[in-house]
Parts: structure tokens; sequence; C-alpha cells
């Protein structure tokens, strides 16, 4: 986070203000990141079927990378990226759905693709990844500025 010091012009004292994320969001998105990582290490504790364990490896690998981006930004003073956390958000939920998505499936079939342990895994950890993804992302586009151009944040 970087700090500014502004002079009061009433008192002359001077303020040190915080300009950057809340250290929360940055927590989150580091745990995000390992959500991600979990999900693509999980068909490995699991006995999946081989397209979940495809779907898995390149979908927690695209999390862990998207929410470790983000965790970097806002450890340097840049801004949350709110495009990066929502994109993360969305491969959460697909995530969620990809085992009654994945051969056709859109019924409680789907959970035959693979084991049932992987199954909730990835709903578990898919609908705990997209809500968090979703409040950083969220919380990151209150704070601009209503009026701003687009490119200055």
């Amino acid at each position: 986070m970087s700090e500014s010091t502004t002079n009061d012009p009433a008192t002359g004292e001077s303020h040190t203000r915080d300009q950057g994320e809340p250290g929360g969001q940055k927590w989150l998105s580091g745990f995000v990141s390992l959500i991600g990582l979990w999900l693509a290490a999980s068909p490995f504790v699991y006995e999946p079927a081989q397209s979940m364990l495809w779907n898995n490896l390149l979908i927690g690998g695209a999390i862990f990378l998207l929410a470790g981006y983000n965790y970097y930004r806002i450890s340097n003073g840049h801004p949350t990226s709110t495009g990066v956390m929502s994109l993360v958000a969305l491969l959460a939920l697909w995530a969620v759905v990809s085992h009654f998505a994945i051969d056709g499936q859109f019924a409680i079939d789907g959970l035959e693709v693979a084991g049932a342990g992987l199954a909730w895994s990835n709903i578990v950890s898919g609908l705990v990844a997209a809500a968090l993804s979703a409040y950083i992302a969220y919380t990151a586009g209150r704070d601009v500025p209503r009026g701003t151009a687009a490119g200055t944040r």
C-alpha cells in the first residue's frame, strides 16, 4: 500500500493516509489462489475420469495464476484488477457445474463422470472461490470514483 502525506490547511498539520487496497483483499486473493491450486491438485487425490482430470488442471491452474496475479498486484501497491477477479469468479462457477456439463449431462447423473469426493470437492471449492473473488471484484469496483476516464485507474 502506498501512503501520501497531506497538510491540513486549517491547522498546518500533516496527515498520512492510505491510498491502496485494503489488506483483506490481498489475503483473500491469496486464499483464492490456494483454492485454485487445490482444484488443480485434487484429481491426484481423488479418482477422476480423464476429462475431469484435464478440466481441473486447466481451471485450477488458471484460478491459481489469475488470483496469484491479483495478490501480486496488491502487494506491489497497484489496485485490484476487477476484470481478473471477475474472470476468476466465472472460472470458479465453471468448476462447480463442470461435473454436470461434461459428457453432455446436465442432470445429477453428471456425478457419475467422476468420483463423489472429487465432485463435492469441486462444488465446495468452486463456490467458496466464486464468492470470495466476486466480493473482491465488487469492493474494488466500488472504490472507482465516478467520472473517471477509462484506463486511468
